[in-house]
């Protein structure tokens, strides 16, 4: 391959960051489907805008529509899905974005990918809720599909998901509401951003 970044020629993050008043970051979203990453994710981001901070969204079910359209859920398919959203995500906090993922990430070699691409820019949070109140919620009916055995791999039932070990933040949406757990992360965020 005859690869050759010519990425010295550019404009410096420092100089973009500069222009929008704010510090690039990665905001990871991981948990269960229906623990209200995506919930989150958008009433934070809604917030920041208001707050003139210039923000991007990464919904892994929107990415799975479009940039990842030809994966499935093995595990190979998995990582590479985690790949692209890394990558992705790294592209725009080097041009100072607040960047947003909501992505269920459901096992630590997957976060550890993302931590080993994004490094000091990413924040990792686990919205936490067991997999009995996620399929209470079932918001897009993927639970009650897998209990009728439609979805092989589904995460929590047949295929695995690894609570993170050392997440920067942990917001509990069984015992918060997702105004006051976008509050916490709001304020984890702003503490970051500053330049």
């Amino acid at each position: 391959m005859h690869i050759h970044p010519d990425t010295h020629r550019f404009l410096h993050r420092r100089d973009k960051e500069t222009l929008l008043g704010q510090r690039g970051i990665v905001v990871w979203l991981c948990g269960l489907s229906g623990s209200g990453k995506s919930t989150l994710a958008n009433a934070v981001e809604r917030v920041l805008h208001q707050q003139g901070r210039f923000t991007a969204v990464l919904d892994g079910d929107n990415l799975r529509a479009g940039l990842s359209a030809n994966l499935g859920f093995t595990d190979q398919d998995r990582l590479e899905n985690i790949r692209r959203i890394a990558e992705t995500a790294k592209l725009f906090v080097s041009q100072g974005i607040i960047t947003i993922v909501s992505a269920i990430t459901p096992r630590g070699e997957l976060r550890d990918l993302a931590r080993g691409l994004l490094g000091s820019d990413l924040i990792e949070v686990y919205v936490k809720a067991s997999y009995e109140t996620c399929e209470k919620r079932d918001v897009k009916g993927l639970y009650a599909r897998a209990a009728r055995g439609e979805i092989q791999h589904f995460t929590g039932k047949d295929g695995s998901f690894e609570p993170p070990q050392s997440p920067d933040l942990v917001l509990n949406t069984e015992t918060s509401s997702i105004e006051d757990a976008a509050f916490e992360l709001l304020e984890t965020i702003r503490e970051r951003i500053a330049i």
